[in-house]
């Protein structure tokens, strides 16, 4: 993919194998993921310099230090860096994550396979499925849903802020996939790219310059393409918000001419193999998230059934690691909390649309090196 620079848009061509540049400025390209984050002068010197002098090791334990501006866990180790620098062809995903003291994100990530926000915008996509040739993804965490598209032959780029997010999806996730780290509220880099399904999941709630944003998202969107995003909080939750919100009327302003639905309906959807059906923007406490997308032509959705939201035919699925033979063991309490009363497999049969226990994820399709 070609790149502008984020600060003065200049075209970025290659000076190195490991650098981008145009005049007066250069940036770095670690293991084939360019980091493009601007107010980030002092890290891209240091990635640079050690690029520069053959030392590619030293450059990646400096962008993994990285994190996003509103990152409240603790700090990296460099020791710790360096151990999974040197072994990251041997250690699991978990075991990397807890180098990286990704602390509860590392629950998020790596229990997300069988989360109801996570099963909800496979199914958001799946219901607006047009056989794309190209995705995007905004804040990509560690390429979830890229693995899913990338593993239907769909040629994806993911975008995230976290250069140590990018790199565990490359290495564990979603090796297929292309990443570059920037930030979503500076001038995109991504040139003139335009991509038949554009994503952002789970994130989007929390991103800053919001209406800005969205129009960088549709501006990525092919003329016959998608826009999904899934999970906006909704401020008027009877149950509380888990994360910044917004009511009906202020999500409406950014997003007028979207498809909404209650996120529980897309669930809902791939639990009975059924067509979502969308509420439109209304205020109503019983609405925890919703979920939209934005589309060219009469697309009104379609059924969820064996599509993106379900594992592949050769896909090798192994038990639910949350569940045991006594039952449920959480991660954490705030785990529990925020995604215990969705998550269907965690229920009795009784009380369910289905007994698959792959469409429950009661199994569940785990990267090789979970």
């Amino acid at each position: 993919m070609s790149y502008r620079s984020p600060v003065t848009g200049r075209a970025l061509v290659a000076d190195s194998p490991h650098s981008l540049a145009a005049p007066g400025e250069r940036w770095p390209v670690v293991e084939g993921i360019a980091y493009l984050r601007t107010d980030s002068e002092g890290l891209v010197a240091v990635a640079l310099d050690h690029l520069d002098a053959g030392c590619p090791d030293d450059a990646l334990v400096a962008l993994l230090t990285d994190q996003d501006d509103w990152w409240t866990g603790p700090a990296t180790d460099l020791g710790e860096l360096k151990q999974l620098v040197r072994r990251r062809d041997e250690l699991t995903l978990r075991e990397a994550m807890a180098l990286l003291r990704l602390g509860p994100v590392a629950d998020y990530f790596a229990y997300r396979w069988s989360d109801p926000t996570y099963l909800a915008g496979l199914a958001l996509v799946e219901a607006h499925w047009q056989a794309p040739a190209t995705a995007f993804e905004l804040a990509c965490g560690i390429g979830h849903y890229l693995r899913e598209l990338t593993r239907r032959g769909v040629a994806c780029t993911g975008a995230d802020v976290v250069f140590a997010k990018c790199w565990l999806a490359k290495n564990w996730v979603a090796p297929a996939a292309d990443y570059v780290v920037f930030d979503a509220a500076a001038p995109w880099p991504i040139a003139d790219a335009r991509f038949d399904l554009v994503t952002c999941h789970d994130a989007f709630y929390f991103l800053p310059d919001q209406p800005r944003v969205a129009a960088s998202l549709r501006a990525a969107v092919a003329p016959t393409g998608v826009l999904a995003i899934s999970h906006i909080h909704n401020l008027d939750y009877a149950g509380g918000a888990k994360g910044p919100a917004q009511r009906a009327a202020e999500w409406k302003a950014i997003f007028a001419d979207a498809t909404v639905y209650d996120e529980r309906a897309l669930l809902d959807a791939l639990m009975r193999r059924a067509t979502p059906h969308p509420v439109g923007w209304g205020a109503d406490s019983r609405v925890e998230a919703w979920s939209l997308v934005e589309r060219h032509g009469d697309d009104p959705g379609r059924r969820v059934d064996e599509g993106l939201a379900m594992p592949p035919p050769d896909a090798m699925l192994r038990p639910n690691p949350l569940l045991g033979p006594h039952g449920v063991t959480w991660p954490s309490d705030r785990y529990h909390d925020e995604y215990g009363d969705g998550c269907l497999w965690a229920q009795p049969d009784a009380d369910l649309p289905t007994t698959d226990a792959v469409r429950l994820r009661r199994v569940v399709d785990l990267p090789e090196r979970w």
